[in-house]
């Protein structure tokens, strides 16, 4: 982990944005615009923190906020354009991993979380188990939306691949979040092939 603590405008949402995923989001809430002109404007970033189902937006003076959870992604805003019915749309991608240490909401109420970088070991080369995910990615990123969103698919390196996959198929958020959470590449791959296997059961 690294040394130096840092603090990081935080974004909860109901899912989970892996490091080189891409996803489109709506904005439209004061705190979220202000958040998206001050990145845009200081090429900064800020953080995507998966909140789980019955987490609360707003906490009250001095409260903790629990339902946030405890490890996020950074997110870098790729593309932006305002959509039809007038709303800001952007693209993130997503960058590293950290983990919360203490978080504070704003006066605004955009939450604030000083975090920690978290080390990424070294990715590895594709395992042979691994054919039929790789060719479950490359279908998946001929679909028009994947396209939109500008994301590489073509990977040869085993938590790329993991990650690249969490963030386009429909898995259970909890699941997602279990596979972000894990550090080494070749077993956050390997848990993502149970989980399939899992769900076609």
């Amino acid at each position: 982990m690294s040394a130096v603590a840092t603090e990081l405008a935080l974004f909860p949402l109901r899912t989970v944005l892996f490091p080189g995923g891409r996803m489109g989001l709506r904005i439209f809430e004061r705190r979220y615009l202000d958040m998206v002109r001050d990145t845009l404007r200081e090429q900064a970033s800020f953080g995507i923190v998966w909140m789980p189902e019955g987490g609360k937006e707003v906490m009250s003076p001095g409260e903790r906020p629990a339902s946030l959870a405890l490890i996020g992604t950074e997110a870098r805003i790729a593309d932006w354009n305002q959509q039809p019915d007038g709303l800001l749309g952007i693209v993130v991608e997503g960058g590293r991993r950290f983990k919360i240490n203490h978080a504070r909401q704003a006066d605004s109420g955009l939450y604030m979380g000083v975090v920690d970088w978290l080390a990424e070991p070294s990715d590895q080369p594709l395992p042979p188990r691994s054919e039929e995910l790789h060719d479950l990615l490359r279908q998946l990123g001929e679909h028009p939306h994947v396209q939109r969103l500008g994301m590489t698919v073509d990977v040869e390196e085993a938590g790329a691949l993991a990650n690249r996959l969490a963030q386009l198929l429909p898995l259970p958020e909890e699941q997602a979040y279990q596979l972000l959470s894990i550090d080494e590449p070749l077993q956050r791959l390997n848990t993502l092939h149970d989980v399939l296997d899992g769900l076609a059961s």
